[in-house]
């Protein structure tokens, strides 16, 4: 994204980008290096596309530069749109039919997860929960389109902010709700010697050199000597604003004033440190910048420009600052009775998860009960065909034997019977009732042998 483009959108989508920290050497840099920085907004990529194509425009890209804020909010830059190229709107369309794919996919998998029947599923009144397009157009993107995404972006992005403390907020109650059951499970020996401990390395966080309050001269002198490494006696607020434009355009955004206030926080947070907390730093680099938000940014579009910079060196307090409170200065973000009322919400989501976590150790259970049936039954089954394999195996066998007497004698008749039958040049021998050879011969000789002369 260039510059000045980019500066304009932020000026009604606060779409940040991340600046990385200026080293001075002898030679200024020959490029800026940026990072885009998800803005929290679970459309961010699909924003973030849709400016990317919209500044390849030649025509919308000069309208933008000409637009002020309450032009680009209140709809007047997206009658734009009908006015830029065939290639261009052609890419738009193509991004939001991707986008209305991914919310479809998103649904679905939600539905899914709920175990609701989503066959009959109406998409055009799903998809209208999805605030940052138009429903009922799902295949192209118009003004429409583009006036409800920067509408959104705005809306969603304004609570950003109170979000994050509310995020904050809701951390620090988990901390201390943990410290307090810790502390309980001690006996008393144990639970004065922790809280001896805990008082100890709040103390030792105390220790720490001034801190500047964030937009004053202290505080950016300071910053201007040991990170840009320029002489202090050189001081310049012109410079210095464009020093910090690390994105060329124009104006301070929240990053770029969030990147400024490092040094500072570097004095009271190290990670190496039991003492430090590094989710109280990141509080704590939204306060700075909320403050000089407050104090400098006069036409609230969340950007601060030049002109806005140059007004705020020129006030009392930006060489008479105090030094700044840090949250362990100030009261606590919460209330003793927004503790208790988060405790109870805890209490009853920890009675929740035991009834679900019953209800699934008795299906666990049902379970268990099926598995043996199952395997109960798979025995059996397995007995069943050894058992009738065996059989086979034992008729076989038995189908194979000669024919045996009563006493399991083996008897030949049979087969001798068959042999003789067959060969018929073989005389027969006569056998009595009883199976025993006979031992007289017949009378007369059989007729078939030859006569001979005497």
């Amino acid at each position: 994204m260039t510059g000045g483009l980019k500066g304009l959108l932020l000026l009604s989508l606060c779409l940040v980008v991340w600046t990385v920290p200026i080293e001075r050497n002898a030679d200024p840099p020959q490029e800026k290096t940026e990072e885009n920085a998800d803005t929290g907004l679970y459309y961010d990529r699909y924003l973030r596309e849709v400016i990317e194509v919209l500044e390849t425009d030649p025509h919308f890209r000069e309208k933008l530069q000409t637009a002020n804020t309450e032009d680009i909010k209140n709809g007047h830059l997206s009658k734009e749109l009908d006015l830029v190229g065939h290639h261009v709107r052609t890419r738009l369309d193509e991004l939001k039919r991707q986008e209305v794919s991914r919310l479809r996919m998103l649904l679905k998998a939600k539905l899914d997860s709920t175990n609701t029947q989503s066959v009959q599923m109406d998409h055009a009144s799903l998809l209208k929960q999805f605030e940052h397009l138009d429903p009922h157009n799902q295949s192209t993107f118009e003004a429409k389109d583009l006036e409800l995404l920067i509408a959104t972006a705005t809306k969603d992005l304004e609570n950003y902010d109170a979000e994050r403390h509310e995020e904050f907020k809701r951390y620090e109650m988990m901390k201390e709700h943990e410290r307090r059951e810790y502390l309980k499970s001690l006996d008393q020996e144990k639970r004065e010697k922790e809280e001896r401990r805990i008082e100890e390395l709040k103390e030792k966080h105390r220790q720490h050199p001034k801190v500047h309050a964030p937009g004053s001269e202290d505080q950016l002198r300071e910053v201007w000597e040991e990170t840009d490494g320029l002489d202090p006696q050189e001081f310049n607020s012109k410079t210095f604003f464009k020093l910090h434009d690390t994105n060329g355009d124009g104006v301070l955004d929240e990053q770029e004033l969030e990147a400024l206030f490092t040094k500072e926080l570097e004095k009271v947070y190290n990670p190496k440190n039991e003492e430090d907390d590094m989710m109280e730093m990141e509080e704590e680099r939204l306060r700075m910048r909320e403050h000089v938000m407050q104090n400098v940014d006069i036409n609230r579009d969340r950007l601060v420009s030049l002109e806005e910079f140059l007004k705020s060196t020129e006030k009392k307090e930006f060489n008479n600052a105090k030094e700044w409170e840090m949250l362990d200065d100030t009261k606590p973000v919460y209330t003793e009775e927004e503790l208790q009322r988060f405790e109870a919400e805890l209490q009853d989501k920890e009675v929740e998860l035991g009834r679900r976590a019953e209800k699934l150790r008795q299906e666990q259970e049902i379970l268990k009960e099926r598995s043996k049936a199952l395997e109960a039954q798979k025995r059996e089954y397995q007995q069943a065909v050894m058992e009738m394999s065996q059989k086979q195996k034992e008729q076989q066998a038995v189908n194979r034997q000669p024919p045996s007497g009563p006493n399991d004698e083996l008897l030949f008749q049979q087969e001798i019977q068959k042999l003789t039958n067959e060969d018929s040049p073989v005389v027969k021998v006569p056998i009595d009732q009883n199976g025993d050879v006979q031992s007289k011969l017949p009378a007369e000789p059989p007729q078939n042998l030859p006569h001979h002369t005497q």
